[in-house]
């Protein structure tokens, strides 16, 4: 083990690397005073060694690691890969291909939604992480030895969480969940942040189109601001502020100064005349032909039992083939199933079909119905549908012994 800190060291490690069927991957960051994340140290392994890369070593560039990051003869393993990729995308546009994650993997295999590092460390690797550096400031340097080695536990322990969970899905043959999952995660445009839709984080109850309006135009400039200066959105604007500028939507200095959580001295800056000028724009346009946010309606009152039924459903189903269900649907698909057999959530596609969105459906339909058998509940067909109900719809849901 070593720290890497020079190109040389890079150049040689990465070449090495290159040769192995797989690596592990993961970094650490500080992200409280930035918009974009800033990546303080990287930790890489193999078979034979693990190393930690310091991005910040005077002089060092990265390129030949992005590289390996782009090498498709090489499978990248992560666990919770979503924010090591949206650095790797925002400091240099690269997409580790191919991608395997192991939270999602074991979320799959039936480990539950979401689960920690630390848990699968536990369970898998038969070990305890040493937590006393988990907070810390991994820009300061130099890193402490305990430090380095906290990091390369979050690479070392990988070897061996992948190797159960790659056999627990060629076993179960569910190699492909996992890849119709990762092909989310290796699409650049999950993880870039487009200004015009930076108004869908704020939580928007008003159905002023004026206001809305306005909301719109003000996010979309906190966004801009934001990533222009490298800044946390709500250092530039708190949302409360925010809506609060929509709701009274200022039109000179003075009344924008006079806003709770703005002074008078941001009123008269530049950015307190863009945002004057984001109104002003706003205001000069007729309200007909304003957007319209549409909102989530309240489901129907007679979906209710639908909904009910759909639920002991999921849970039935995800216990009995041992996957999470938050894989499977989320309460508001459920919602969507419910009221509509169309409905275009991932649980009438693809694998989720197969497993849940077919039975779904035919419990819409009354052609399956639950019953109780030494004390579990399963799925039987009706007696109206008993000669057409396929028998795989009561074999599938019988409970494991």
């Amino acid at each position: 083990m070593s720290v890497i800190t020079s190109n040389d060291q890079l150049v040689a490690l990465c070449q090495r690397l290159e040769k192995s069927e797989y690596i592990t991957v993961d970094t650490e960051f500080l992200r409280t005073k930035t918009y974009y994340s800033k990546l303080c140290l990287i930790q890489v392994a193999n078979e034979e060694e693990f190393h930690a890369i310091d991005p910040l070593a005077p002089g060092i560039n990265l390129d030949p690691f992005y590289d390996l990051m782009t090498n498709e003869n090489i499978l990248k393993i992560f666990h919770a890969s979503r924010q090591d990729i949206e650095i790797f995308v925002n400091e240099k546009g690269v997409v580790p291909k191919p991608l395997f994650d192991s939270q999602v993997a074991a979320m799959v295999c039936g480990y539950g939604d979401s689960i920690g590092y630390e848990k699968l460390v536990l369970s898998m690797a038969g070990a305890t992480l040493d937590k006393s550096t988990r907070i810390t400031d991994w820009s300061r340097r130099p890193l402490t030895q305990r430090q380095i080695d906290y990091a390369l536990g979050d690479v070392t322990h990988l070897r061996v969480i992948y190797k159960k969970l790659n056999d627990q899905l060629i076993k179960t043959d569910r190699s492909i969940w996992l890849s119709e999952e990762m092909a989310d995660l290796t699409n650049p445009e999950t993880f870039i942040v487009r200004p015009e839709n930076a108004w869908k984080r704020l939580k928007i109850r008003s159905s002023n189109r004026l206001f809305n309006a306005v909301a719109r135009a003000l996010a979309e400039w906190r966004e801009n601001e934001a990533q222009t200066r490298n800044l946390p959105r709500n250092r530039v604007m708190r949302d409360e502020v925010l809506l609060e500028v929509s709701a009274v939507r200022p039109e000179h200095a003075n009344a924008l100064g006079s806003i709770r959580g703005l002074s008078p001295q941001f009123s008269q800056s530049k950015s307190g005349q863009n945002v004057l000028a984001a109104v002003k724009r706003v205001l000069e346009q007729p309200v007909d032909s304003l957007p319209v946010i549409s909102r989530k309606r309240p489901p129907a009152q007679n979906t209710d039992p639908v909904m009910e039924l759909l639920k002991v459903l999921l849970k039935l189903i995800c216990q009995n083939e041992h996957v999470a269900p938050k894989l499977i649907a989320s309460v508001d698909d459920l919602e969507k199933l419910a009221e509509s057999d169309q409905a275009d959530i991932p649980a009438l596609h693809g694998w989720r079909y197969d497993l849940f969105g077919k039975q779904a459906l035919a419990v819409k339909r009354g052609e399956v119905a639950f019953s109780m058998k030494n004390g579990e509940i399963i799925l039987i067909p009706t007696p109206a549908t008993e000669t057409d109900t396929p028998a795989e719809v009561q074999e599938s849901s019988q409970p494991e012994s």
